[in-house]
């Protein structure tokens, strides 16, 4: 996966079209949008794995920040609630906020973007994720959109900037 991420990367900079395949999509504006994962359109992701679900900021809107210089991220046992905030992330072109797809209490918060904020770019769906909660209302999942959903909502989105 670190190949295909950094293949993506690369192809990303030389702004170049690779091949997809079936771990991930490459739609017109080459961000990587992994299948399995629930996306909002404030361009989080989130993968849900049994009690706990992983959020973090997609490829696209990493790509979209330029490079991540700083990560303001909650403590664990703060309570989230979906479409509000829960942090931010500087980069050397804006601050933004992030955006809880959904509700839950924070269980563990990835204290590796305090020293290396720049895994968000690198890494955004692996070493870049930012917190991991328990959800207190698994069935705000369904709200999310699936990878083809938000593929398609990315180049809509691109084509009207």
């Amino acid at each position: 996966m670190a190949m295909r991420m950094w293949a993506s990367s690369t192809a990303n900079a030389l702004r170049i079209s690779c091949a997809s395949n079936t771990a991930f999509t490459l739609p017109k504006c080459f961000s990587t949008v992994l299948d399995g994962l629930k996306y909002a359109p404030s361009h989080e992701w989130v993968k849900h794995e049994g009690s706990v679900a992983t959020i973090g900021i997609t490829d696209h809107a990493q790509d979209h920040l330029g490079e991540v210089v700083f990560v303001e991220l909650p403590e664990s046992g703060v309570a989230v609630s979906k479409g509000k905030g829960f942090g931010a992330v500087e980069s050397v072109k804006a601050t933004s906020d992030i955006n809880s797809p959904i509700s839950g209490e924070v269980v563990e918060v990835n204290t590796k973007l305090s020293e290396n904020p720049g895994l968000i770019n690198s890494s955004p769906y692996e070493e870049g994720w930012m917190i991991k909660i328990k959800p207190s209302n698994p069935a705000e999942l369904e709200t999310l959109m699936a990878s083809k959903e938000y593929t398609k909502f990315c180049e809509e989105e691109d084509a009207a900037h």
